[in-house]
């Protein structure tokens, strides 16, 4: 949501009549302090007990994925809190009369990181809603499934994985949380695990290089045994569902 503060959109939806809103499924208290902290200039809405989304689906405006699996996130944060689980990502975008100007949502699967990236840029998003309003039409818009420009796009899931065990100290996966009170040091995080990464890469083709081969495979296949149940708890808690409606 930072995005439609920081590139102006959220301006010229107030500046066209309209209003914009986050909503997250944390509680107020921490959908608050985020509308602060990012300075977003327009309300941030809690809903933690997901009654905002239920609204909006029973209405047949959007149904949103949600991951219910929150257990590394809240860990490495120490403050994020979901009680219900954590909407995946969406936008809606609807008339004073009720009618559906945009709608988008996204899917979480291994190519988006879990849902955690890929979304459709504010300036996509706010040129589809002034089409739909110039076309004077009545009929709701469907879901967007044709953005044509998204925001960043996930490296592939073997790099991701390999790039949050470098995050954990090559241990076990660590993702990159949300600063609290602070300024968002989520890019250099990864900066730096990817800096991390490629040592590790070094290290292990030096180590190749001057030691006895046996023992080199040796500590591999134990550091391997060792990661092993923390990239199988990295793959059930980031949730995937490549086809098919929400539950």
């Amino acid at each position: 949501m930072r995005g439609y503060a920081k590139e102006g959109v959220a301006k010229a939806i107030r500046d066209a009549g309209g209003a914009i809103f986050a909503v997250t499924s944390e509680p107020q208290t921490l959908a608050s302090e985020a509308e602060r902290g990012w300075e977003l200039g327009f309300p941030s809405i809690g809903d933690p007990h997901h009654e905002i989304a239920a609204e909006i689906r029973e209405r047949g405006w959007l149904h949103l994925f949600v991951n219910r699996e929150t257990g590394m996130l809240e860990q490495q944060t120490g403050f994020a809190a979901h009680p219900n689980g954590f909407f995946q990502p969406g936008v809606l975008a609807v008339s004073s009369e009720g009618r559906v100007l945009y709608r988008w949502r996204g899917r979480p699967t291994r190519q988006n990181a879990g849902g955690a990236t890929h979304r459709p840029v504010p300036e996509h998003v706010w040129e589809r809603i002034r089409q739909v309003i110039a076309s004077n039409g009545s009929e709701d818009a469907p879901l967007d499934n044709e953005v044509e420009k998204f925001d960043f796009k996930a490296p592939p899931w073997p790099i991701f994985t390999l790039v949050l065990l470098a995050n954990g100290k090559f241990l076990r996966p660590k993702p990159f949380p949300l600063t609290r009170g602070g300024s968002d040091d989520v890019e250099a995080g990864a900066r730096g695990a990817v800096r991390n990464l490629v040592i590790f890469l070094i290290a292990w083709a030096a180590a190749f290089t001057w030691l006895p081969t046996p023992f080199v495979v040796a500590a591999g296949v134990v550091w391997a045994l060792a990661v092993t149940p923390g990239i199988i708890e990295m793959h059930r808690q980031f949730q995937s569902v490549p086809e098919g409606e929400p539950s």
